[in-house]
This record gives structure tokens, sequence and C-alpha cells, in this order.
């Protein structure tokens, strides 16, 4: 286990029916072969020890008593092996037998959690058999130990107190409401569920989205194992669909109709976190005994994915159904705000860069909602001294493809009579030269706005508010951000999106061209080629760098150190560690310092699942120090 993530496992065993000897060999081979892989739990199917299809040969106690002898043998073997196994049988208790899970490790019984819902229609006749679990936890006594025995047993390592484990049976899960629930709201953060479903068509698809779905309405990793090869196929086939889920996302999925065993490093870390934003994730602890045991972590290397684009979806198909549904969003909250005012004019900025790009065809969407004259739309460019010919012409080209009214404002005077009334040096190109065309052109936008009875429509995102990459009072303002919560690795693909569908060719050119220009403020001159000089990536660090340590910390909620790892394994190959932990400071530096800009920025349409509006997502004091987090990138720097 490694900064939150647990490795686990899920398996189907060759068995033969009612032969224990045979299967507790088969559960052995499968739980070393874990063990091996890093596994820090597995989870075994339903009565894997005797078989689940044995029918009236569970009241046989000769079978009983070898199902008995197979769990003391897994126990004695456990004792050399440094890996939590979940594994099923049939134990009489009080004259009456219960379908279980037995949970041991190192050894040690820790508890039986017998099943809660058992079925008896279609194919199942359990009740025949089993009964349901007692409504209280008892002690029993179970080869050579005291051993808790219920359904309200949770499992938790003592010096790893967010390693909580509780157990339910097949059916169980298929209940209205699952006792998995009630093992979240006491606090287990992974749920084992030990399954012997058989396969019919059109099974496996409900099963999948059942198990996803409680891993997600429980916050929680979930272990499906299924019986597999091996049981009776007198009636039915089993096919060993084995799931690992963690809060709505399958993380791993075994090949029905095949044996086998699959693995998935479920983030405890952040489950945790996910858990701990939800205020109506409630805690409920009343009747439930917690086994606490001495919990010793393999430490293995890390065997997940980790996306380097967590605000883009990898799925081409699923990019472009969120790039509609983002582009919606957008636009429907602008029209709302047009309508509210009851504007027929706005204002908007064109630089012929991305932001102001995307804003503008979400302000044309927004018009043909409204079913407005897209003339209403006064598109502005205001060249100066680091304007270059193929952004201003990209600017030009892009208002007047998309019908609105044009107008162009050279800057450069009114700066260079700024610059006079100041005192500023022309040839210094310091914070106030660059400043001073932010806010000239600011103030050209809101006085056309004032001049056409129109507001100005604002064009920064989301990473330049993380970053604080805006001029106060500058770019910074408007009176309503369309772009707030869209971050910059998003924006790229949002107008590539946009590009694709458009039937319109010089559209079409001239967005591809927006596309493929660096991403720059323009507030330098050129160089000599007049190309762009000021490049923003050179300046604050690479923004899918940035956008990935900004969905971590904000949406996550994880510590400096982890984002660290997780960011050199998303990035492996394409920055060195240096580089990374490079800009990963120079991130905390400038999220911490700038908040003041975001304590007061415009309204605008959240989107996704980060957002640093001040009225809705994050409330942040402008003076909070950021001290602690560097100290924690600082050590990592001196190991």
């Amino acid at each position: 286990m490694k900064y939150g993530f647990f490795k686990t496992a899920a398996a189907s065993c060759d068995i033969k029916v009612a032969n224990c000897a045979f299967n507790t060999e088969s559960i052995l081979k499968a739980i070393r072969e874990a063990e091996n892989s890093g596994a820090e739990l597995i989870v075994l199917p339903e009565l894997c020890i005797t078989g689940y299809t044995c029918g009236d040969l569970f009241c046989q106690s000769t079978l009983l008593k070898e199902a008995i002898t197979a769990l003391a043998y897994i126990k004695e073997a456990s004792l050399t092996l440094n890996i939590m196994i979940s594994v099923g049988l049939p134990l009489e208790y009080n004259g009456k037998l219960y379908n279980c899970a037995a949970m041991l490790y190192r050894g040690s019984l820790l508890g039986i959690v017998p099943k809660t819902y058992l079925p008896n229609y279609n194919e199942f006749y359990e009740k025949r058999w089993f009964t349901p679990a007692p409504e209280q936890t008892v002690y029993i006594n179970l080869l050579g130990q005291k051993v808790p025995f219920g359904t309200k047993l949770l499992f938790k390592a003592k010096e790893y107190s967010h390693i909580i484990f509780g157990m339910e049976i097949c059916e169980d899960v298929w209940s209205p409401i699952p006792p998995s629930c009630y093992h979240a709201q006491a606090g287990a953060v992974i749920i084992a569920n030990l399954s012997a479903g058989n396969e019919i068509t059109g099974k496996a698809s409900y099963r999948r989205a059942l198990v996803q779905n409680q891993s997600a309405r429980l916050i929680c990793g979930y272990i499906y194992a299924c019986a597999g090869q091996g049981e009776s196929t007198t009636d039915v086939v089993f096919s060993g669909h084995n799931l690992i889920c963690e809060n709505g996302i399958i993380l791993s999925e075994g090949k029905r109709f095949k044996n086998g065993i699959i693995y998935a490093d479920i983030d405890v870390d952040r489950l945790i976190s996910e858990r701990r934003r939800n205020t109506s994730f409630e805690t409920k602890t009343e009747g439930y005994t917690t086994v606490e045991f001495d919990f010793h972590p393999n430490n293995g290397d890390l065997d997940r994915y980790i996306d380097p684009h967590p605000f883009v979806p990898t799925d081409s198909a699923c990019r472009e159904e969120r790039c509609h549904e983002i582009m919606d969003i957008q636009a429907l909250g602008l029209k709302k705000r047009i309508e509210h005012i009851g504007a027929k004019n706005v204002v908007i900025g064109i630089s012929g860069g991305l932001d102001s790009t995307l804003a503008l065809i979400i302000t044309s969407r927004a018009f043909e909602l409204a079913g407005l004259d897209k003339k209403g739309i006064i598109t502005v460019t205001m060249p100066c001294f680091g304007t270059t010919e193929r952004t201003h012409s990209n600017a030009v080209t892009l208002c007047k493809a998309l019908g609105t009214t044009f107008m162009e404002v050279n800057i450069a005077p009114a700066v260079m009579q700024h610059f006079s009334d100041i005192g500023q040096n022309p040839d210094q190109h310091n914070l106030t030269y660059e400043n001073s065309q932010a806010r000239e052109r600011t103030q050209v936008l809101m006085d056309l706005a004032g001049k056409y009875n129109g507001f100005v429509v604002g064009t920064g995102d989301l990473s330049e508010s993380a970053l604080g990459w805006a001029t106060y009072n500058g770019d910074h303002m408007s009176m309503y951000g369309v772009n707030c919560s869209i971050p910059k690795t998003l924006v790229k693909y949002l107008i590539k999106y946009a590009a694709d569908y458009t039937e319109n060719e010089v559209l079409k050119y001239v967005l591809e061209d927006i596309l493929d220009t660096p991403v720059s403020p323009e507030l330098l001159p050129p160089d000599e080629n007049g190309n762009i000089a000021q490049i923003t990536e050179d300046v604050v660090g690479p923004y899918e760098l940035h956008d990935f340590f900004l969905y971590n910390m904000m949406r996550l909620a994880f510590p400096p150190e982890k984002i660290y790892f997780l960011a050199k394994a998303a990035f492996k190959g394409k920055y060195d560690n240096e580089t990374i932990l490079k800009w990963l400071k120079n991130f905390y530096r400038r999220f911490f310092t700038q908040q003041f800009k975001r304590s007061c920025m415009p309204d605008g349409p959240k989107v996704g699942s980060v957002s640093l509006s001040p009225r809705g997502d994050w409330r942040m004091p402008s003076d909070a120090d950021v001290s602690a987090f560097i100290k924690r990138l600082d050590n990592l720097e001196k190991c």
C-alpha cells in the first residue's frame, strides 16, 4: 500500500463439487498467485470451499466437516502469507446452516459473515438449506478461536485507519437495501462480495451496472468474485464474472467463462476524500462490531492507469458527447443572463487566441438559442505592442465568419498616453507595461458595453483563475465569464469539436489555425520575424501539468506529495521528476497568492466537478499561507 493505493484481487477457481480437498488446493494456488502479484486482499467466490451447487449434499454432516477442515488448512497456510483472504463456506451454528464468508489474515480467523438474503425463486433454492443471518453479532468457538459471527462485522487495520472492510454475499447486493449500505455508513471503505451468480443472456450487463452503481452510491471500493467453471452445469452455467469497482468506475473486469484472477489498486484516500466532502453521506455505527488487526502493507509498484488529462475523456465518443454537453451548459447560462437583463447586445474582446475563440463560439450559440440577431454580438479586436499578424488575422476572420458586428480599436496610442501620464518608460517591459494594455482593453470593452446597452462577456478560463494568470481589473473582469470553469486542456478540445462539426469552411480553417497557435497574452513585442515571443507556458509552466495538479488538489484534496507521486506516473517519459516538482511548487505558490483575484471574479456557469467560484465551490481566505504545502514538497526534494 503506497499513497493510499490498496491492491486487491478477485478470483474464480477451478473446483470440483463437494471435493473440499481439491478445492482447497485450488484456492491456495490462487491466494499464493495473488500474493506474489502484490495483492493485499483476495476475494474468492461464494461457497467455493464446497462448491455452490452441492444441493442437498449441504445437509450431509460429512461435507460440512470437510469444509471446516479445509478452512483450518487455509488458516494455517495463511500464517506465512501476507494477504487478507475472504473465502466462502457453509457453516452450522446452533442447529442451523448458514452460507458464510470467512475473513482470514496471517494465521488468524478474523470473523464470519453469514448471508442475509437467500434467493428462493427461479433456479435458486437456498432457503431449502440455509438460514438468513441473525440480527445480532454473536461469538462462536471455531478453529480454536472465539470468532465474531454476524452480518454487522467490519475489519479494520490498526495503524491504517482508512482500511476498513465489510462483506456481503451474492444476493445481498441484489436486494432493495443491501447490507453493504449499512457497512459503508458504519465506515467500510471496501466491500467484498462473494458470489455465485449463474449466467443467462443479458445478466452480465445488469450485474456490471449493479456493482458499478453500488460502488458509486456507497463511495467505496467494491470487489465482486463470482463462481466459474467447475460448478455443476446440471441446470445452469457459471461464468466467473469478476469485477473490481471504485466509486462508479470499473477498475478491472474478468473475462467471462474463463477462471482466473483480476487485480486493481483501489485508491482508499480518494474514497475517503469523496466521503469527507459529501455531507449527505451519513455515519451510523450502531450495532456494529469492528475487528482490528495488525496490517502489513506490501508497498508494491502501482499497477493502475493514471490519466494525465483528468478533465478530458480519453474515449473519443465520450469526449464528443462531453463537449456537446459542456457547450450547451455554457450557452444556456449566457442565454439566461441575456434574457434576464433584456439585452440585445453583448461585447466581447477577440484576440485570436483559444479562450476568446471559445467564448465567441458560445456567445454565438447563446444568441441562436435566444433567437437574437448575431449582429448584436459586438466583437472587438484591440491590437497593441505584442499583437502578431497571425493572431490579428485569425481574430478578424473568426468574427466575420460568425456574422458578428466587428470593430477594431488600436489601443497603442491610448496606452502610450497612459505611460506618459504615469511616467512609465515604454522601453521598460515590466509588469506595468503588460498590465496597462490589459486594463486599457477592458476599459474599451466596458465603455462599448455601456454605449450599446449591453454587457461584456468574459473569456478567462479555469486554469488561468487557478494560477492567477490574469490582470486584476483587466482581463480578470467582465459581466459574465462563460469559460470560468473550463480548464485550458479542455478548451482546445471544445474548439476542435466546433471545428469538426461546422459546415462553414472558412470558420473551420480559422479554428484549426487558432488551435495551432501558441498560447500567449501577446503583451510583449514579437520577435524579429514577427512571431509570438511571449509564450505563456514558458513562464507559468505546462498547462497540462497545472490542470493535473488542479484536479487532484481541488477535486480529490490529495496532499502535495501524493500529487507529485501521481504526476510522475501520469507523465512518465514526458517530464522528468525535477520539472514536475518545479511546476508543482509554482502551482501551489500561485494558487495561494492569487486567491484575491478569485474572491471577486464575475458570475459564470459551473460545467464540471471543479469550480473556483467564490460564491459556490471554493471559499478560501486571500491571505492563506502556503508554507505547509511547500514544506512537504521540499522534504521530497531532500529524499
